[in-house]
């Protein structure tokens, strides 16, 4: 990588020499320089002329400003769509004679020339790490500019094929990792943070502790997903139970259960383009081919909107739950907390496998990633995280997920087909509980 990057240099550099990047238009705004030296590289024929005019409108759109960058985007949109005039013709032609040729012109015509723009700048000698980036500054623009969806989809339609299983490499992360990794790794943690230095080596250094992460080839030492896994003799059911730095060190040959207890994303710029259900089944194989003793693969998840979802809510009993969650350090009174958990874990169970969005998805994105990946909901564990986030989030609770070998594909069918979920017996009584509470409202109103 590090020879393709420098002969791509090179070649920029003499692209440079052959092109006055100084003679553009000095009544242009930097917007409109931008489009013109896009429509001079979607003309260009010569490798090291289009090299540098990539690396050139690159370097540019990164000098713009958040108003820039929007003007940017729109004209991306309003200038560098699909050709209308060859292309309503070659529809025409199409409706007229269909055969293969007219079907592949009007395939050809249909895409948008910004995708064809994306594609010449990603041979740049950064040119992927940019055009990441440079979604990401769309992502947060979307909200306001909406339109912009159409320029998003064909960032997502590259990204898909640029980012395929085939192309990633997994590997695992340890103590003896480059040191400029490792400093990612604790960045780019979205769900237990790591505090400093000795907690990352408390995570990966371990017998019983793994890290691993998906990178591609064009990033070099750019983590894109990683996932850190915990080996254990049980289910775990509390997170203070893996990350307390005075807990006992297991065995890694005693252990039975890999416990997938962290899974952060790591590239904005390319949030959508699913890795995480290629990364745990192959992390799975990494550890059955390590440790073949290991049979059962859960996770300890997070409820990240379970605490939001509730608020949201009426209930009979919804007053004296608000009540009793409103006194401060509740968990830590043992009548509290008994008085709390047949409530929060009932309703919790309910969230997750019975509450339904208007497009017919589950409500919580962690419950569909892992649902819809093919495992089985297998236990919800009450006063799991007891920590600021996890108190705020999800009043404490986490889940197991159960990757259940024999059971992936049918579960992951079931889902995709709109069945119920897969889950364990305990948590179909307790969801069933979950819904009788939040019914009673509408039963005692009725009545009345």
């Amino acid at each position: 990588m590090s020879f393709l990057g420098d002969m791509l240099a090179a070649i920029t550099e003499r692209g440079r020499a052959l092109v006055d990047f100084t003679a553009m238009p000095q009544a242009a705004n930097p917007v409109e320089q931008i489009a013109a030296l896009s429509r001079r590289l979607l003309s260009s024929r010569g490798e090291a002329t289009s090299l540098a005019t990539a690396a050139e409108i690159v370097g540019r759109y990164r000098q713009l400003d958040e108003a820039g960058r929007l003007e940017f985007f729109e004209m991306l949109l309003a200038d560098f769509g699909p050709d209308m005039e060859p292309l309503v013709s070659a529809a025409r032609a199409f409706a007229s004679a269909p055969d293969e040729d007219a079907a592949q012109r009007l395939h050809q015509l249909s895409e948008p020339r910004r995708q064809n723009l994306f594609r010449l700048l990603n041979q740049s000698a950064e040119g992927t790490a940019e055009l990441i980036r440079m979604r990401a500054d769309l992502l947060t623009l979307l909200r306001q500019r909406p339109q912009l969806t159409a320029v998003d989809k064909d960032f997502q339609h590259l990204f898909r094929s640029w980012f395929n299983r085939g192309f990633l490499e997994l590997r695992r992360i340890d103590w003896r990792t480059p040191a400029v990794i490792l400093e990612r790794i604790i960045r780019y943690e979205a769900v237990h943070e790591i505090a400093d230095w000795d907690d990352l080596r408390r995570r990966i250094d371990p017998p019983d502790r793994r890290l691993y992460a998906f990178f591609h080839p064009r990033l070099r030492d750019e983590p894109l997903i990683f996932v850190e896994v915990a080996l254990a003799a049980d289910m775990v059911s509390s997170i203070r139970a893996i990350l307390d730095p005075a807990r006992a060190t297991l065995d890694a040959a005693t252990a039975n259960t890999a416990v997938f207890y962290s899974i952060s994303d790591c590239q904005p710029g390319l949030r959508g383009i699913s890795f995480g259900n290629f990364l745990i089944k192959q992390v799975v194989e990494e550890l059955r081919a390590e440790l073949p003793h290991i049979q059962r693969f859960v996770t300890l998840s997070p409820v990240p909107l379970f605490t939001r979802w509730l608020s949201a809510q009426s209930f009979a009993r919804k007053p004296e739950l608000d009540a009793l969650l409103a006194r401060p350090d509740w968990w830590t009174d043992p009548k509290a907390s008994a008085e709390a958990e047949p409530l929060l874990t009932a309703l919790a169970a309910w969230y997750l496998t019975g509450q339904r969005d208007a497009d017919a998805r589950l409500l919580d994105p962690v419950a569909r990633f892992h649902l819809g990946n093919g495992a089985r909901l297998e236990r919800i564990n009450f006063l799991a995280n007891v920590g600021p986030a996890g108190m705020a989030s999800s009043h404490g609770i986490m889940v197991n997920y159960l990757y259940k070998l024999g059971e992936i594909e049918r579960n992951h069918e079931a889902y995709a087909s709109g069945q119920a979920v897969a889950m364990a017996g305990g948590v179909r009584r307790q969801a069933n509980a979950g819904a009788k509470l939040l019914d009673q409202t509408a039963g005692e109103t009725g009545a009345k």
